[in-house]
């Protein structure tokens, strides 16, 4: 079920976000403005992902999944609507709120990890980011038929994909709701014995309180963090690049369909590796994979498929950067905790790629794309430094074969 959903929202969050900075840039005016679009599409997650946690905490995963679908529906809804009034703040609002559908993806991931056992953990992760890939792909290559189907009712081309991303997102919710049962939180805590959570360790205090006790988890935390960011940031304005570049609506679907192709189709081997290898190994893989992915694209100049392959390597270090630290965070703290922290880490990951989202239309605008990819690739020394200072005082990062909380 978890797969089926998955596949559902990564159609919905990939046929919107295709054409986000393109309809930003078209109803503001501006190309400086454009990333807009995405910094209100993270910022939006990032406000309801601590929310969110604490429902899942109290209630299990089931009730907090369907409210993110639920609301990433209705986000398309008022993107729409701002498109057709000409609305540039109406249109930021819905892009925000469309930004739950993604957090409700992104949140499955730990659903798949409730139950798995810590030498597997990153196997049972990867592959509920992998059943993304199916409606990831095809989603903007839809963008093109879903923007011709909405013109002749008066709504602009580039706003069609949130209108069949809307309908998407109320399948998901409706899969969810119905279909996972027994709830995978729920029945985790039911199997080994812990007591209902309080209210302290639902807070964002709590799981503030966790990371700082485990350098590993700290780790964890920069890592998805960083790769999330440096990932949202030049993917983001690559249609806005592609387009002064002479490139049409299907290329830049083409463009961004490999990029997510990158992202989602090989995390099954990000997560065999990062069990097999160690979580840090993965890590460091991450890396330089975003390092050759920003080297590539941004010294492609008018070379679409330079463009294309670096892009394709961007979604590659994302997954392995997202697969291994989010397998390492659920290592590194003790049960009662993790919700707490993973929605911590999820409000982090959501915030810094929302600043990150704001920054890249403005070094666009102001510097050029080929700067805007040397910033993103500046932006991984810390988490590599920090990768390499970990391994060396606390070991490489293997698989936890037991813990007292699994």
């Amino acid at each position: 079920m978890l797969i089926a959903s998955q596949m559902l929202g990564g159609l919905a969050n990939a046929t919107g976000i295709a054409l986000a900075a393109v309809l930003a840039a078209e109803i503001s005016g501006s190309q400086a403005l454009s990333g807009l679009a995405s910094a209100a599409m993270v910022a939006g997650p990032a406000l309801l992902a601590m929310p969110l946690a604490a429902l899942m905490t109290r209630r299990g995963r089931r009730p907090g999944l369907v409210l993110a679908y639920l609301l990433g529906a209705a986000g398309a809804v008022v993107v729409v609507t701002g498109a057709v009034l000409d609305s540039f703040p109406l249109l930021l609002s819905g892009m925000a709120v469309f930004g739950a559908g993604s957090l409700g993806n992104l949140q499955a991931r730990y659903a798949a990890a409730d139950l798995a056992q810590p030498a597997r953990r990153a196997r049972a992760i990867s592959t509920v980011v992998w059943a993304t890939t199916i409606g990831a792909v095809l989603g903007p290559n839809i963008a093109a038929p879903a923007g011709h189907s909405v013109t002749r009712f008066g709504i602009p081309a580039a706003a069609g994909p949130f209108v069949w991303a809307a309908g998407v997102f109320l399948l998901s919710a409706a899969l969810v709701g119905v279909l996972l049962r027994p709830d995978p939180l729920l029945t985790a805590r039911a199997l080994d014995g812990s007591a209902a959570h309080s209210a302290t360790a639902r807070s964002l205090r709590a799981g503030v309180r966790a990371v700082r006790q485990s350098p590993r988890a700290r780790l964890a935390l920069v890592t998805v963090a960083v790769s999330h960011t440096a990932m949202v940031s030049i993917m983001s304005m690559t249609p806005v690049a592609l387009t002064r570049h002479g490139a049409d609506i299907q290329l830049i679907g083409l463009v961004i369909s490999v990029h997510i192709a990158g992202m989602y189709a090989f995390s099954p081997v990000m997560g065999w590796l990062a069990d097999r290898l160690g979580r840090l190994s993965v890590i460091g893989l991450a890396a330089g994979l975003l390092c050759c992915a920003a080297l590539l694209a941004g010294t492609a100049g008018t070379s679409h498929g330079q463009t294309m392959a670096g892009l394709f390597l961007l979604g590659l270090g994302w997954s392995a950067g997202l697969v291994s630290g989010s397998a390492l965070l659920t290592d590194s703290v003790p049960g009662p905790a993790r919700a707490a922290v993973q929605g911590l880490c999820d409000l982090t990951m959501n915030v810094a790629a929302g600043l990150g989202g704001l920054t890249a239309g403005l070094i666009v605008a102001r510097a050029g794309y080929g700067w805007l990819n040397a910033a993103g690739a500046s932006l991984l020394l810390p988490m590599a430094g920090l990768a390499l200072f970990t391994s060396r005082r606390h070991g490489r990062g293997e698989t936890p074969r037991t813990t007292a909380t699994d």
